[in-house]
């Protein structure tokens, strides 16, 4: 077997709303609802699922547990764009710009939490990835 990609990633969190409003002001996702009564935020050709703690599907990780997450995003935007932007969204940066070494390579990040506590990294490769 050999792995492509990750398509999703499945986050349990204490208030969908308030995730939706944070990861769609702060970092330009785009919410979608699927199935019955699914929430997903998607980027790229990825997307986060979301599961309303207390309500997971049958199919979840052993403990789910909102603020347990710990999340890498990769931007063209420049970093400090990427701050101001933080700054003017009301978001507490809590380490960064720091060097990094992602999937591809080396990268500079910048990292705060979202609304359940989960660690959330937006970098950029310091060289185009090959």
């Amino acid at each position: 077997m050999e792995i492509d990609r990750i398509d999703h990633v499945v986050l349990t969190v204490r208030d969908v709303a308030a995730t939706c409003a944070f990861y769609t002001r702060v970092l330009g996702m785009r919410e979608e609802r699927f199935g019955a009564g699914r929430t997903a935020l998607h980027f790229g050709r990825h997307k986060l699922n979301l599961q309303q703690a207390g309500q997971e599907s049958t199919l979840v990780a052993r403990v789910p547990t909102p603020g347990s997450g710990d999340l890498c995003f990769i931007t063209t935007t420049p970093l400090d764009a990427v701050l101001a932007h933080l700054r003017a969204c009301g978001v507490a940066v809590e380490a960064g710009p720091v060097a990094r070494e992602g999937a591809l390579g080396r990268m500079v990040s910048v990292y705060f939490r979202d609304p359940d506590g989960n660690l959330v990294e937006v970098a950029n490769y310091v060289e185009a990835p090959a």
